[in-house]
């Protein structure tokens, strides 16, 4: 199998285990080489109801560290969702080994008052 498709396959494995989990919106991740993004998805309507990026939340010259500004990220989405009335989520990790950006993004997410 190439790259691709074992990522693909990790993908379906988590989003199969997520769907059958319960009604709740689901919080899913991207990572690239270079950002980090988080959008909170309605499955029932296939709508993005909150998105959230890396370069949302970063100021210009300010020098820290990608694991940081992910925890930001987290932060930003959780204030944002909360905003929005939405408390309970399911947290979607795509292809991602749960460390790194994507724990400190999720943990931002929880210390900003989301809940999953």
């Amino acid at each position: 199998m190439s790259k691709k498709q074992k990522q693909v396959q990790r993908q379906h494995r988590v989003r199969v285990r997520i769907k059958a989990v319960g009604n709740n919106p689901r919080l899913s991740v991207f990572r690239s080489n270079k950002y980090v993004y988080a959008q909170i998805i309605d499955d029932k309507t296939g709508k993005t109801i909150v998105a959230v990026t890396q370069k949302n939340v970063e100021k210009a010259g300010e020098k820290i560290t990608n694991i940081e500004q992910a925890k930001r990220v987290g932060q930003e989405i959780a204030k944002v969702a909360l905003q929005k009335k939405i408390k309970e989520v399911i947290f979607d990790k795509g292809s991602y080994a749960y460390h790194g950006r994507i724990k400190a993004l999720a943990e931002g997410a929880r210390e900003g008052g989301l809940v999953f």
